[in-house]
């Protein structure tokens, strides 16, 4: 009885632990593609909300490159063609020491030439490191893997 008990104990604590792990991936997840659909969505017209969007969602390393290049960007995303980002797809790759998680993402980018007659699409893929800091996720690292 008492080894039931204790096999019966284990696998709760299995079953809780993976069930916990599985929540932390979707949240994380969730996160990642809500920011890369954005990120690879720019609007030329609102340069300035869309460089500052993006710096709210960034810490560390890559808060401090954005932000020591904001005015380079600025210029960049208001000389661009309006496009729409979808995320395509995105795992965890792993969870790092510090409790964030690196992530593979595949994500499509339309755009349309200034009359608008031809379609352009896009597929890249990228590697985000997400960080929780509080109650929020915020992208520490953003790399595009060629």
């Amino acid at each position: 009885m008492a080894a039931a008990l204790t096999l019966s104990t284990l696998v709760l604590i299995s079953h809780q632990s993976q069930q916990r792990a599985a929540a932390k991936n979707r949240e994380v997840l969730s996160y990642v593609r809500w920011f890369m659909a954005d990120f690879t969505s720019i609007d030329p017209y609102h340069a300035n909300d869309y460089v500052q969007r993006v710096l709210n969602q960034a810490t560390g390393d890559f808060a401090k490159q954005y932000r020591d290049k904001a005015n380079e960007i600025l210029l960049q995303v208001a000389r661009t063609e309006p496009t729409t980002g979808t995320v395509l797809d995105a795992g965890v790759e792993r969870w790092n020491d510090d409790g964030s998680a690196n992530v593979l993402v595949a994500t499509g980018v339309t755009s349309k030439s200034p009359d608008e007659k031809q379609v352009f699409e896009n597929t890249n893929r990228w590697t985000a490191t997400a960080k929780q800091e509080g109650n929020q996720w915020k992208i520490s690292s953003l790399l595009q893997v060629i």
